[in-house]
């Protein structure tokens, strides 16, 4: 099936093939006809299901084949509008909305937090048809009336999940108040509780309703391992596995900002090039890290979950949780990173003793019984520090530009000196 048989037109064929697509996916050969009906959608769809050009790419064809009528002040309105979770997530849906449109007249624009609200101020000025925003700063724009959103023809929300989970359901509900009632709405989900129902329910006008993939389910694309593991031998084990296997692009989970730093830090120090990306760094720290993950500079990106939150690298081979998460959902969305859009990928969790029940949780929710792997040297035992061993010594990993990365050693393989269990992250009202 071609995306041409979609209904797609030239434009938007010519630009999806220069971006290298060959044929829909499963999410884009349901959503794409249907969406170009007009009609409202809720959609169940996995992260990495290429769902951004499922709904992008009809709506960029609804929108240029009718045009809108000027303001008052003479300005082309905001004609759709796409809310999302994470800073992230914002950029990488407003990058590939671009991208499909750039054989159109239509200009899309990136609205978050992090960074000076004056240049999207000024962008706002000229003819802007689709907008893609995180809440909060989408309200500030609202408070200083720098935005319109009284001509919204398309309303999408990305992740709904995810955004409830971080509490913006109240900002949610404030900009759908500020939108005209009659709008087309399409709702992106990769679970659906109770509260996700409540709100398609309140949204959505008779809603076809497509999923693509079992309700947090894994995909099959994704290896998953799990390794037993002391707690103060985890940062060992990790650097080990990096350097044995020459593994050259790794995204890392940690629960907090600090474990982030610090496993960063440390990584970098076993000769493994390492950045940490969570909410308290700069969108300008954000963006650069990720891009020096893109494009090989570093080996390896140290997230929390909400950072992690749109980080989209094509054929991303591994996914690590160096702890596990305190809600079994957040697995699930954290290996999704990997296997996407048919590519294989690996999904390897350090366990340590204490971790055992959220283990139990992941696996009743995932139906599958993790078998836990014991390497040499890293075994689990009681949960005072064990004296540092030695790894096998065929561990050293190349760094990048050919040299060789220092193997972990006694000597950095120190724990930290803080045992303090880490506890989870309160999910406030900020974009990342």
């Amino acid at each position: 099936m071609s995306f041409a048989s979609l209904g797609l037109n030239a434009q938007l064929v010519q630009a999806i093939n220069e971006c290298g697509y060959t044929e829909p996916t499963p999410i884009q050969r349901q959503a794409i006809p249907l969406v170009l009906k007009g009609g409202d959608l809720l959609a169940g769809a996995q992260t990495g299901t290429g769902k951004t050009a499922g709904f992008g790419l009809p709506m960029l064809q609804r929108l240029s084949e009718t045009k809108a009528s000027a303001l008052a002040n003479g300005r082309a309105p905001v004609r759709a509008l796409v809310l999302t979770p994470t800073r992230e997530l914002a950029a990488q849906v407003e990058e590939n909305l671009r991208a499909y449109a750039k054989h159109t007249d239509l200009r899309t624009l990136a609205m978050f937090g992090g960074v000076s609200i004056n240049p999207q101020m000024k962008a706002l000025g000229r003819k802007v048809d689709v907008v893609v925003a995180t809440p909060g700063r989408l309200l500030d724009h609202v408070s200083q009336r720098s935005i319109d959103l009284s001509r919204v023809e398309m309303l999408v929300l990305d992740e709904a999940d995810r955004m409830l989970d971080m509490g913006f359901i109240r900002d949610i509900r404030r900009i759908l108040a500020l939108l005209p009632k009659k709008r087309q709405n399409l709702l992106f989900s990769a679970t659906f509780s109770n509260e996700i129902k409540a709100l398609a329910e309140d949204l959505l006008h008779q809603p076809e309703h497509i999923e693509v993939a079992v309700r947090n389910a894994t995909a099959e694309t994704i290896s998953q391992r799990f390794y037993g593991v002391d707690k103060n031998r985890k940062r060992a084990l990790l650097s080990y596995l990096i350097g044995h296997h020459n593994w050259r692009q790794v995204l890392v989970f940690t629960r907090t900002k600090h474990g982030a730093n610090r496993l960063a830090m440390q990584l970098d120090k076993d000769g493994l090039p390492a950045m940490a990306i969570h909410g308290d760094k700069s969108q300008g720290a954000r963006t650069r890290a990720l891009s020096q993950f893109k494009d090989g500079q570093l080996r390896v990106l140290v997230a929390t979950d909400i950072a992690a939150r749109g980080i989209d690298i094509s054929e991303l081979p591994h996914v690590v949780n160096y702890e596990l998460p305190h809600v079994a959902e957040d697995y699930v969305h954290r290996i999704g990173r990997t296997g996407r859009a048919g590519s294989t990928g690996e999904a390897l969790s350090l366990i340590c003793h204490e971790e055992k029940p959220l283990l139990k949780a992941i696996e009743k929710l995932i139906k599958q019984s993790a078998e836990l792997e014991i390497l040499s040297g890293f075994e689990p035992g009681p949960e005072e520090v064990q004296p540092a061993t030695k790894p096998p010594a065929n561990n050293r990993g190349r760094g990048n530009g050919g040299g060789r990365g220092r193997a972990p050693t006694a000597a950095n393989n120190k724990a930290p000196r803080s045992n303090k269990p880490n506890r989870p992250q309160r999910h406030g009202r900020h974009d990342g």
